[in-house]
Formats: structure tokens, sequence, C-alpha cells
């Protein structure tokens, strides 16, 4: 039975990966069609990472309410209804309107998923899970290539992906009887469960680093998929339909990283994947920093996906071991929270600095999130090291 939810987990989170790539990808084609400033899509998004931060913090309760079953069938189907809402609107304000259950149909599942198959799943599956993830991120900028490509009509990469999108919504709709057999032997075997405040978490200073990791490791990624599209078209005079191939490497190269993390995971501790794959990342942004030309450029960018693609997973399989069984949802939501802050932060920023001056200073944008990143990361390390040393002479 485990397998089989394992698999449905897997799928899930193709469609968790789905939407979060596309806007990035189409809006080099979007903003020209109505007459948009470059940096409106940092507004959108920063929406819909608002609204995943509100349903991320409401997670732990909303989930030991509901069951991540449930919550994984409805958020899957509010981000179908947002994909179709963005394929056909007529209005730049819709986009706003949309990004609502987008947003709020990411944070729940993801939080309720990562939860559980850290709970429930070594940490090769994790990072798999998380290599799902990637192929769905990676497909959308494919999909919207093709439909930019053929007819110059990004609408019709949007309905592509809300169909895909439907698949697996009904996926995770078919599954609910499996949920409840499970989470009927969670309740049973499960007594210690605890439901912390976002006031309680905050106060405790492993919880704080974490959070600053999740929030720079994430921003750092989403702003990387979300403005390349845009930088190579406008920087690097790349068009639009051949940019979106080239972000599509980004996506690979995420995915793979993962994969490859999952099969190392065997022989190699999380920690250790997480500081192989930051050396990876930071030569990878120094090389995309470097004027070379557009084919290394876009290696640079492969490499950077491919950096950046196990740390989160790891990262989030450390939390019931860093924090404890016991309050690992109530931490993974507002990980997931602060990931999004830095999602919703960090890539509006970008493209109100890209109005201002251009896209050209995307590189250098890179490079000081990764350091305040890798910074976060010594720190969160010596504290897990220095808590855990702790309990272990309190026990002595």
């Amino acid at each position: 039975m485990m397998t089989v939810l394992l698999i449905v987990i897997f799928i899930s989170f193709i469609g968790v990966g789905l939407p979060d790539s596309i806007l990035g990808t189409a809006w080099p084609s979007i903003y020209r069609e109505f007459d948009l400033p470059v940096s409106l899509a940092g507004y959108i998004t920063a929406t819909v990472s608002a609204c995943t931060i509100i349903s991320s913090l409401l997670s732990a309760k909303v989930i030991s309410r509901f069951g991540t079953g449930m919550v994984t069938a409805v958020s899957t189907t509010l981000t179908v209804v947002a994909l179709f809402g963005f394929a056909f609107t007529g209005s730049a304000i819709f986009f706003f309107v949309m990004a609502i259950p987008l947003g709020l149909g990411a944070g729940s599942i993801d939080t309720a998923l990562n939860n559980f198959v850290a709970l429930h799943y070594s940490a090769t599956k994790m990072n798999f899970l998380h290599c799902f993830y990637g192929l769905g991120i990676a497909a959308s900028p494919y999909i919207m290539s093709y439909a930019l490509g053929n007819e110059n009509n990004w609408r019709k990469g949007y309905i592509l992906v809300a169909f895909i999108q439907s698949v697996i919504a009904l996926i995770a709709i078919f599954s609910l009887p499996l949920w409840k057999n499970v989470e009927r032997q969670e309740k049973k075997a499960d007594n210690d469960v605890k439901v912390l405040k976002l006031s309680e978490l905050i106060k405790m200073p492993a919880v704080r680093l974490s959070c600053y990791a999740f929030f720079s490791s994430c921003a750092l990624e989403l702003t990387a998929g979300s403005w390349s599209s845009t930088y190579f078209v406008n920087t690097k005079g790349v068009i639009p339909d051949k940019a979106a191939q080239i972000t599509m490497l980004f996506y690979v190269g995420l995915a793979f990283g993962r994969f490859l993390s999952g099969v190392l995971a065997k022989i190699l501790s999380r920690w250790q994947i997480i500081g192989i794959s930051t050396g990876v990342l930071l030569g990878a942004i120094i090389m995309f920093i470097l004027p070379v030309s557009i084919m290394a450029t876009s290696i640079a960018l492969f490499f950077i996906g491919l950096g950046i693609g196990p740390i989160f997973p790891n990262l989030t399989h450390l939390t019931p071991e860093n924090f404890g069984r016991d309050i690992s949802q109530s931490v993974m939501g507002v990980q997931q929270a602060s990931a999004y802050i830095g999602i919703m932060i960090m890539p509006w920023l970008f493209g109100t600095l890209a109005q201002i001056c251009s896209t050209k200073i995307f590189p250098c944008y890179l490079l000081i999130m990764f350091l305040v990143y890798m910074i976060t990361l010594v720190m969160l390390n010596r504290k897990i090291k220095r808590d855990a040393l702790s309990k272990e002479e309190n026990k002595q």
C-alpha cells in the first residue's frame, strides 16, 4: 500500500512543479501582448507567494483536520482552475485574481507531502520526489516553447499544462480511499504529534536559521528560473522560444540534480550532499557571471539548476531529525512559508531593479543570494551540531 501511495505522491509532485515555471517562460510574450512593464511578473509571482505563505502557515492545522490526501486533491484542483484562468484571461488584472487559488493550492500540498515523505520514506525517496517536481517544472517551459515556436501562442501553452494538471488532480481524487486507510493507521500509532504556534516556533534559534536557509535557497532557485528567459531575451538578444528552451536547461539540471542526489543518498549523508551541491552552485554562478558565449552561459544555467536542485529536498528531509517527529509538521509549515517569502520578495525585487537598471544585473543578483544562503547554511549546521552535542551531554 505504501508503494502505491508513493507513486501517487510522485505524480502529485509533478503537479506541484508544473505551474511554477510557466509564467516566467511565457512572460516575454505576455507583457508585450498586454503592453505591460516587465517588472509586473514579479508582482504576480509575489501574489502567488503571499497566498502560499498563508496556506503554509495554516497547513499544520488544515492537514491535522482534513488529512494529507484531501489536502492534496483539493490543492491540485485549485491549481487546475488557476491555470485555465490564466489561459483565457483578457486582462492583466485577472492574472492577479487567478494567482490567489494558485498560491493557496501550492502551499498546503507542498507542506503536507514533504512532511509525509520525510516521516515515512528514506532520503533517497525524498530526492526522487523532488526529482518529479523537477520534471513538472521542466515540462512547462518545454510545452510553452512548443506553443510559442509553432504559433507564438502562449495561451495554448497554458491550456496544455492545465489539461495535464487535470489528469493529476483526478489521480489525487481517486486515491483518497488509499489515503484514508493510511491516515487511519497513523492516528492509532502517532499520539505525540504537536501543533505549535508560530510564536513558539520563531523562539527556537535553530528553526529561525533553518527558515533563513529555506528563504535564501528558494529565492535563488525561483529567481533563476523565473527571470532567466527574460534575461536571455533582453540582455543576450535570444528570441523568446529559444530563450524558453534555454530556461528548460535550468529545470532539467534541477531535476537531474535531485535524481543524482537520490542515488548518492545511499552512500553519502544529507549534509555531505548539501555541501557538494553548494560547491557546484558557486562554480556555476561564477561561470554565469563571466563574459562567455551564449552556449557557455546556457551550460552554466544548467549547472546552477544541478547545484540548487538537491538542497531543498535534503534540508526538508532533515526536518524530523533536526527538530523531532512530534513537531516536524509545524516546523515544515514555517519552513515552507519562509521559502515562499523568499520566492515572493526576491524575484519581485529583481524585476523592480531590472526595470530601473536592466536585466544585465541578473548574474550578480544570483551571486548575492547565494552568499546569503551559504552563510546561513554554515550557521545552521553548527547550531544543529551544538544542540545534538548538548542533548548527548544531558543524557550522560
